[in-house]
């Protein structure tokens, strides 16, 4: 771990920590096999079966060294992202504007030639199931595994296109930020370095939907997780985290985050807003 030494211009944003010391939920084991069951949005909570408990873990503050992250080795990395988007509820806005804006912060931060936005996510801690959104996120956890990685694809892509692409390499990154005009103070997103992560630590677990079933990968605790995050986030930021990638060279693969309770919040906090945007990177 690098000495952590706090930046004149993050302390002025009041962010002295070096960490904090948080619970976060994982699979305490597989003596029951993970399951989410997920309502329509706006209709309730998901349910999830499986041997969760709640783990003491150090989040690092990363800001300090957050040059030094790679999505090659933690699978994560922060970075100065501007928008024109005005109103993130707008879905209209969102296609209009924001898909075009992340299409060109991947290919930026990758190198990909083509990138295919595919599905995006709005939370807030704000009412949010009467308003037909997704709370913050409070399970270690992957978006997808070896086998939905590339079965997305397909899913996405015309037949051929996307036999052809598969033959190559591609990966599936989601593009994280606050949403609203305030720094975020609750329930911000922890990451695990992914060179930190065991394959054992990498639990399948089925996503089911009315209409069909997915899934994804629920992490199982292991105490050399090693956890970051970004406190403060502002929304001219934007986090990309690596989801999948059918590399094998030794580069990350997958990796693991959560939302978690930030023990220094202010009491009277601000409920957190936030988006998230899946996309698909393709290299020729």
């Amino acid at each position: 771990m690098p000495d952590i030494r706090i930046p004149e211009s993050v302390a002025k944003r009041g962010v002295g920590l070096t960490y904090v010391d948080a619970q976060v939920n994982y699979l305490a084991d597989l003596s029951v096999k993970p399951v989410t069951y997920n309502p329509p949005p706006g209709t309730g909570v998901p349910r999830r079966d499986g041997n969760y408990q709640f783990f003491k873990v150090r989040v690092h503050n990363a800001r300090p060294y957050a040059d030094e992250l790679s999505l090659d080795r933690q699978a994560f990395i922060l970075t100065p992202h501007d928008t024109n988007v005005r109103d993130f509820y707008d879905e209209a806005e969102l296609k209009a504007v924001y898909f075009a804006e992340v299409e060109a912060l991947i290919k930026r931060e990758t190198g990909a030639t083509k990138v295919v936005v595919f599905d995006h996510t709005v939370r807030t801690g704000n009412r949010a199931v009467e308003r037909g959104l997704r709370t913050p996120v409070q399970s270690v956890h992957n978006d997808y595994t070896e086998n939905s990685g590339p079965q997305r694809v397909r899913d996405l892509l015309p037949p051929d296109e996307a036999e052809t692409r598969l033959k190559k390499r591609f990966a599936e990154y989601n593009v994280w930020r606050n949403i609203a005009h305030a720094p975020i103070e609750t329930m911000p997103l922890g990451f695990v370095d992914a060179e930190s992560i065991a394959p054992r630590d990498l639990a399948v677990c089925d996503l089911v939907y009315a209409d069909r079933t997915g899934e994804i990968y629920q992490g199982v605790y292991n105490a050399d997780h090693q956890w970051h995050y970004f406190p403060a986030m502002t929304r001219d930021e934007a986090i990309l985290i690596k989801c999948y990638d059918s590399e094998k060279d030794g580069r990350a693969r997958f990796s693991l985050h959560s939302a978690f309770n930030d023990p220094t919040s202010p009491s009277n906090a601000r409920p957190r807003e936030s988006i998230e945007v899946r996309a698909f990177a393709f290299w020729d």
